[in-house]
């Protein structure tokens, strides 16, 4: 079921499940799980995509592993505040999980996520291009995930 917003999801799910929480883009998904108390978000994975059915087979995996009870996607709504066909597609993504699993589902407003983290990185972390590239998706699912851990 997709829920309006966070604090409706956080109501719905089981006692002592986590969140996980996607940033989704065209060639890859980060990917960042919550405490069990929903306090705090950490950075996990990024997949490579390919076909939504193996997408979707390695988050079945991790949904099951780490006790998931909902996700929360990051919407890319854009900076005037409407949506557009990122958010089209985002919104898409989130209904075919729900074809083939019972989920709970959030969407957050991922604004600035992507470049606040590319920001940190470079100003504060002082990394490589290379090595950005390799976390700036699971770091960005983290932000995503943690601004709405922080709204509750």
């Amino acid at each position: 079921m997709i829920y309006e917003n966070i604090s409706e999801l956080a109501e719905n799910i089981l006692p002592a499940s986590r969140l996980l929480g996607l940033d989704v883009g065209s060639k890859t998904i980060g990917l960042a799980v919550s405490d069990s108390d929903l306090n705090v978000a950490t950075a996990i994975d990024t997949i490579r995509r390919t076909k939504f059915t193996k997408d979707f087979e390695q988050l079945v995996v991790i949904i099951e592993d780490r006790n998931i009870g909902g996700l929360v996607i990051g919407l890319p709504i854009s900076m005037d505040g409407t949506e557009g066909p990122a958010c089209q597609s985002i919104r898409q993504f989130g209904s075919n999980i729900l074809e083939r699993r019972e989920m709970a589902i959030t969407f957050w407003d991922e604004r600035l996520s992507t470049s606040a983290v590319q920001r940190f990185l470079t100003d504060e972390a002082d990394m490589t291009r290379k090595r950005r590239g390799e976390v700036v998706d699971k770091l960005a699912a983290t932000y995503i995930l943690q601004g709405a851990l922080d709204s509750l």
